[in-house]
């Protein structure tokens, strides 16, 4: 017999569920779950943990955060991380039921929300579990944790992860990838594709510079994986070039011992918002060595007209355009994590630096604004509900 199920309701009425992972500052993927408030104003938010700042809250307009178990664990709001174990149990707790639409912020455990087959769950990954995949063995030597029991359990619990993290894809009905290198690893990990919709930029807040330029920049957090030891390595052999660097954390004291006695390196520490835009307008490149995700602050360098040197792997491939593409290019890539391999590359720049117009790196920071962000979303989201809306089947 035909079983037909009512109509979804229209976009004015349907009821959304936004599920992030936690709220504790104001960063990249907060910034995907501000725009989505903005496209679905009549959203709920779902949370682990939410222990945001009052302070940074606006982007959630007075709304509440519905929160799990973890939230009231002793010592959550300074080591909700330690709970990961528990993490894909809470996430299962919430009770998504009532909700037509769900979208799923994804960098640990949010996709594993249990949904049914009226509801369509759309989720946006902004990588897949770094530390439980192909990361494992470097979180585990960063950490100091490669050996003993505390290595043995961790790597317990991280298996333990993997599985879970697969099983629990097979609710998703559709994957969005914040670049098409994170695309590459969902279809690595999960076997599934994923349409490309990159991250939210606020671009309009990066003025376009055309004065003239001189020094090198790099703005990152301080950390190891952002290889910025391998940058200022590199322009310790090149004397003759100035390098800013802005940024603060763990490394910055061997850091600061790799530019001892080099006066061409500047650190900055922590700086301003405002000191940022000042120096990436001035920049005569911005040099960046990590492999990304996606890379925000390459985008918002593009936005000031600043050209790119960055190594040629990860997020960096969606946003840099190199010689010979027909939109102008916008700067060069190196292919090694290595400072040989940086130097080349900035000798290579300064050799093709006037066909790099501070116009066509403004331009192509446009593909990563808030709108087109959300255009993009829009699209992804209606073909879901378009394709995956009930109706007619057959029963026996």
């Amino acid at each position: 017999m035909n079983v037909v199920h009512p109509p979804r309701p229209a976009h004015q009425t349907m009821r959304v569920a936004i599920v992030h992972e936690w709220l504790e500052h104001y960063a990249g993927s907060e910034r995907v779950i501000e725009q989505l408030l903005i496209m679905y104003p009549q959203a709920e938010i779902f949370a682990i943990v939410d222990f945001m700042p009052q302070a940074e809250r606006s982007m959630l307009g007075g709304r509440p955060v519905h929160t799990t178990f973890i939230q009231k664990l002793p010592f959550a709001r300074r080591c909700f991380r330690y709970y990961l174990g528990l993490m894909p149990v809470a996430i299962e707790q919430l009770d998504l039921s009532g909700f037509d639409l769900v979208i799923s912020s994804n960098h640990a455990v949010a996709k594993g929300i249990i949904t049914g087959p009226d509801q369509v769950h759309v989720c946006y990954v902004h990588s897949p579990m770094r530390y439980a995949w192909d990361m494992q063995a470097a979180y585990l030597r960063q950490g100091g944790i490669e050996r003993g029991l505390r290595g043995l359990y961790a790597r317990w619990l991280l298996h333990r992860l993997r599985n879970w993290d697969v099983r629990s894809a097979a609710g998703v009905d559709v994957f969005v990838a914040n670049s098409s290198y994170i695309a590459r690893r969902i279809r690595k990990v999960y076997r599934r594709n994923a349409t490309v919709v990159f991250p939210p930029v606020d671009v309009d807040r990066f003025e376009m510079s055309t004065a003239p330029r001189q020094d090198y920049v790099v703005v990152s957090r301080l950390v190891p994986y952002k290889r910025i030891d391998l940058v200022v390595e590199a322009f310790r052999r090149m004397p003759e070039r100035v390098l800013h660097v802005a940024g603060d954390g763990p490394e910055r004291e061997r850091i600061a011992a790799l530019a001892d006695n080099a006066p061409n390196i500047i650190l900055h520490g922590r700086v301003s918002d405002e000191e940022v835009l000042r120096m990436m307008r001035q920049a005569r490149a911005f040099v960046f060595a990590a492999e990304e995700d996606f890379g925000i602050a390459m985008v918002e360098a593009q936005a000031c007209g600043t050209p790119l040197i960055v190594f040629g792997r990860g997020g960096a491939c969606d946003i840099v355009r190199d010689m010979g593409d027909a939109g102008g290019a916008t700067g060069v890539f190196f292919d090694e994590q290595g400072a040989d391999a940086i130097i080349t590359a900035v000798e290579r720049f300064e050799s093709i630096q006037d066909r790099i117009t501070p116009q066509a790196c403004h331009a192509n920071a446009q593909r990563f604004s808030q709108s087109a962000f959300r255009q993009s979303m829009s699209r992804v989201v209606e073909q879901a509900l378009h394709e995956m809306r009930p109706g007619t089947i057959e029963a026996t």
